[in-house]
């Protein structure tokens, strides 16, 4: 729905992870051979693709600082599930966290999330306002106070319900 560019780094698989629901039309991508193979998921890893989806819509809300919009498993107790080890380059002895087993879709969205705290870019991920969307975006804007996903849609919509609310 948004008309924003991606997520940087590895917050784009976040991103687009979220994003494979659309709330509005309730078109799941994940549902899908083509929507699995994006995200390297067999039928079977689905449920738990799904589950680690909506709790990290869950985080994004709360990044824009609204509350969960159902009930989910912290998204804490499930990366805690994906252990992460420290990588170090031989060359420049620079370091970074990586997944100790590449292939979960788990492993990949910890380190993405990992990564992104450290770069200082985590909580710049939020979901839309709009309860018709709650889609991801990233927050480019100078302040931090992006609020919902388009401004051209989601925004205007907002801003004339509440200009018509004031009748």
């Amino acid at each position: 729905m948004s008309e924003r560019s991606p997520a940087p780094g590895g917050l784009a698989l976040v991103q687009s992870l979220v994003n494979t629901l659309d709330i509005e039309s309730d078109v799941d991508s994940l549902d899908s051979v083509e929507g699995r193979a994006r995200f390297g998921l067999a039928e079977d890893e689905l449920a738990r693709a799904r589950e680690l989806r909506e709790s990290l819509r869950a985080a994004l809300l709360a990044h824009a600082g609204h509350a969960p919009h159902r009930t989910v498993i912290p998204l804490g107790e499930l990366l805690a599930r994906a252990p992460l080890v420290v990588t170090v380059d031989a060359a420049d002895g620079s370091a970074a966290l990586a997944p100790a087993d590449e292939g979960p879709l788990l492993s990949r969205v910890a380190a993405a999330v990992a990564q992104a705290l450290v770069e200082g870019t985590w909580t710049r991920l939020k979901a839309c306002e709009a309860a018709d969307c709650l889609w991801a975006y990233y927050d480019r804007s100078p302040a931090g106070r992006g609020r919902w996903c388009s401004m051209q849609v989601c925004g205007a919509r907002a801003k004339m319900r509440r200009y018509r609310a004031k009748d």
